[in-house]
């Protein structure tokens, strides 16, 4: 049930406070659970003592083990000696506890329902009229309430508001957005601005995470360059489709180039000499480079040869360094 409570400074105006935030139950043990975890947050948690392994010294042992009547001892860095290490000391430590959000909205919203139920949560128009701040005239504004401790709720906005209250030991400023139970809890008196209760009522900003912004643009930027990308990705393939279909192409010329590179220029024999398949008239002769012997048609492997060099007469091809293949028989013995 929403309860309507007077703007102090005025004599008419009246501001609402919403049911669903400043009358509800109040949950005893989970505002416990929220103010407790809060203020181990707030912890500090640096505290460290040393132990035996850290202090300094004690390297040599006191004494003998035997003999000397006292107790065994094997360090003076031993707990048990002055300027020893500390045992089971306190170490360096988070005592922050996780708290959903809920709970600290729920516990927030039962704080605030039992302050107004004991009248206890005010509406100000504003801290101090004008543009100058002023402690006497933040002062004034708050006459009308009685707490000793009062906790002032301001817009982030409210600059000469800030400014007028920050030297005030007994008023307790904080922003709308940082409120929690905690502080309300432990002031006598809540003040609200009504910038302040208007951006409390109507809730946090619903604004967007860097997360979901970042991902928001990168969505649109794909959805931009899509048709783009799958031109650029479909020219890509058929050019690599050409290129692959011509590899084996330019390979093959590459070969035939390297072996024309790599082939010795043909010799040439003089003029009775010629080469080619199918030799002129005359030319009957058949030369091998490889062996550099000659078959003239009465060898018995004329046939058989495929000449490479063609020659008109023994003569010439005796000249140009071939051997008849077929020896005489007395240049054979």
């Amino acid at each position: 049930m929403s309860q309507t409570v007077k703007v102090l400074g005025s004599s008419s105006a009246t501001a609402e406070l919403p049911g669903e935030l400043f009358d509800v139950q109040a949950n005893i043990p989970l505002i416990h659970q929220v103010v407790v975890a809060q203020q181990a947050a707030a912890r500090q948690g640096t505290h460290a003592t040393k132990t035996r392994g850290e202090v300094s010294g004690g390297g040599a042992k006191p004494w003998r083990q035997k003999g000397t009547g006292r107790a065994r001892q094997g360090s003076r860095r031993a707990p048990q000696w002055t300027g020893g290490g500390t045992v089971h000391g306190p170490q360096p430590r988070d005592y922050a506890q996780r708290t959903p959000k809920k709970m600290i909205a729920a516990a927030l919203r039962g704080a605030l329902s039992d302050r107004a139920r004991a009248d206890r949560v005010h509406v100000i128009e504003a801290v101090v009229s004008g543009e100058t701040p002023s402690t006497k005239q933040a002062l004034q504004a708050l006459a009308d309430v009685a707490g000793a401790k009062i906790l002032v709720v301001l817009s982030r906005d409210e600059d000469v508001a800030w400014l007028s209250l920050r030297n005030v030991a007994s008023v307790h400023a904080i922003a709308v957005d940082q409120l929690n139970a905690y502080d309300v809890l432990i002031a006598d008196d809540v003040v609200f601005t009504s910038a302040a209760l208007a951006a409390f009522v109507s809730g946090p900003a619903k604004g967007k995470s860097v997360k979901a912004v970042a991902a928001e643009s990168e969505t649109v930027a794909t959805e931009t360059e899509a048709p783009k990308a799958r031109a650029a990705v479909k020219a890509t393939k058929e050019a690599a489709a050409d290129e692959i279909a011509e590899a084996p192409k330019a390979k093959a010329a590459k070969v035939v180039e390297e072996a024309a590179a790599d082939e010795p220029a043909a010799k040439d024999y003089g003029k009775d000499s010629c080469r080619g398949d199918e030799p002129p008239a005359g030319f009957d002769i058949k030369g091998n480079e490889d062996s550099m012997k000659f078959h003239t048609p009465e060898s018995p492997w004329y046939d058989r040869t495929i000449a490479e060099v063609w020659f008109k007469t023994v003569k010439a091809a005796e000249k140009a360094g071939f051997v008849n293949a077929v020896q005489p028989k007395e240049d054979a013995k």
